[in-house]
C-alpha cells in the first residue's frame, strides 16, 4: 500500500493595527506559512510590533517580504477606511478587514490553523481558529502579521502626510498626540479623520 498523502496545513497569524488613532484606516494582516516552514521564523526577529523600533520593524518587514518572494510564506494586508469606521464602527470595520485579508489569501478553511491576537475573530467558516491574549508577543505568526500590518499602515500615513502636511501624520501616524490635537484645533478635521472619534471637537 502506498503512503497516505500528507494533508496540507497552513498556520495563519492575524493581527490589526490602527485601532486607536483619530485618523486613517484600521489595518489587518493575515500571515500564512506551511507548518513545516515555521522554523524559518526563529531567526527573523519578529516580536510584538509595539516593542520594536521603527528601524527593527523595517528590517523584519524586509526579511518577511524576501521569504514571500522565495515562496516560503504568503500574506495579505487589508485596510478599512475612516469613512467605514464612522459608518459601521471599529469592531465591524476590523471584522471586514480580517475577512478581506483571508479571502485574498485564498487558503481553504480545511487547510488553515488560525491564531488571532487579543479579541479578534475570523469568519465562522474558519473552524480551526484560536484567539490568544497578547498573542503578538507569544506566537511568531501573529508577530509577523503585527509587523507587516504596522509597517504598511505607517507607510500609508507617511503618504497621507504629503497630502495633509498641516496635521503632522508623519510623526504621529494619526494618534491623538498633543501635536495632533493642536493641528485639529487650528485646521479642523480632514477627510481622513474619524469623525466618530472626534465628536467633542
Amino acid at each position: 500500500m502506498g503512503k497516505k498523502p500528507q494533508k496540507i496545513k497552513y498556520v495563519i497569524g492575524i493581527d490589526e493595527v490602527g485601532r486607536g488613532p483619530l485618523a486613517g484606516p484600521v489595518t489587518v494582516c493575515a500571515f500564512a506559512m506551511l507548518e513545516h516552514e515555521l522554523p524559518l521564523l526563529q531567526n527573523i526577529g519578529a516580536k510584538d510590533s509595539k516593542t520594536l523600533s521603527e528601524q527593527k520593524r523595517d528590517i523584519v518587514n524586509k526579511k518577511l517580504r524576501a521569504l514571500q518572494k522565495e515562496g516560503r510564506c504568503t500574506f495579505q494586508i487589508a485596510s478599512t477606511s475612516s469613512h467605514v469606521i464612522d459608518r459601521k464602527g471599529l469592531t465591524k470595520s476590523i471584522t471586514i478587514a480580517i475577512a478581506t485579508a483571508l479571502k485574498r489569501l485564498n487558503i481553504h478553511p480545511e487547510h488553515a490553523d488560525i491564531y488571532l491576537d487579543g479579541g479578534l475573530r475570523a469568519p465562522k467558516s474558519y473552524f480551526k481558529q484560536k484567539t490568544i491574549i497578547r498573542g503578538d508577543g507569544l506566537i511568531p505568526v501573529i508577530s509577523c502579521a503585527s509587523i507587516l500590518a504596522k509597517v504598511h499602515r505607517d507607510n500609508l500615513m507617511n503618504q497621507y502626510d504629503l497630502k495633509f502636511p498641516e496635521y503632522g501624520f508623519f510623526n504621529h501616524k494619526g494618534y491623538g498626540t498633543p501635536e495632533h490635537y493642536k493641528a485639529l484645533r487650528k485646521h479642523g478635521l480632514s477627510t481622513l479623520h474619524r469623525k466618530s472619534f472626534l465628536k467633542s471637537l
